[in-house]
């Protein structure tokens, strides 16, 4: 596959999963054999990833994620993202504040045979602590 090809796939990651809640679609995405390293607690794999939308999608009201920059090389894409949504429900055990927040981060992407085959993100969690109040500015 192109590397135009492979970052369409992580485009439509992010519109159908993160910003959608299509657990399906990013299902679909994923392979067999995914593997997922971020900070978050989660299981392995694609339910890990299924985990974190639903629980980010369930603590911050819409949610939506944007693709402000994509890189590719090879079987990789790297892509910087924006997220949006307002702090409705409780996120890694820290009750609503109703907040808005705006959160950053990056994630690099493997794609193998035309499926997500590893994921590695990082986000700026103290950042978005400090946007809800939990952690000094």
């Amino acid at each position: 596959m192109s590397t135009e090809d492979n970052k369409a796939i992580v485009r439509r990651f992010f519109q159908e999963g993160p910003s959608k809640g299509n657990l399906a679609a990013a299902g679909e995405l994923l392979s067999p054999n995914f593997s997922l390293h971020t900070p978050l607690p989660s299981a392995p794999g694609i339910q890990g990833v299924k985990e974190i939308i639903t629980a980010c999608r369930a603590a911050f009201e819409h949610l939506d994620v944007t693709v402000e920059d994509m890189v590719a090389e090879g079987d990789k894409v790297a892509a910087r993202f924006t997220a949006c949504g307002t702090h409705k429900g409780s996120f890694m055990n820290l009750p609503p504040t109703g907040k808005h927040i705006t959160m950053t981060g990056i994630e690099i992407f493997r794609i193998e045979d035309g499926k997500i085959a590893e994921l590695w993100g990082e986000a700026n969690l103290l950042g978005l602590m400090v946007q809800l109040g939990i952690a000094p500015s």
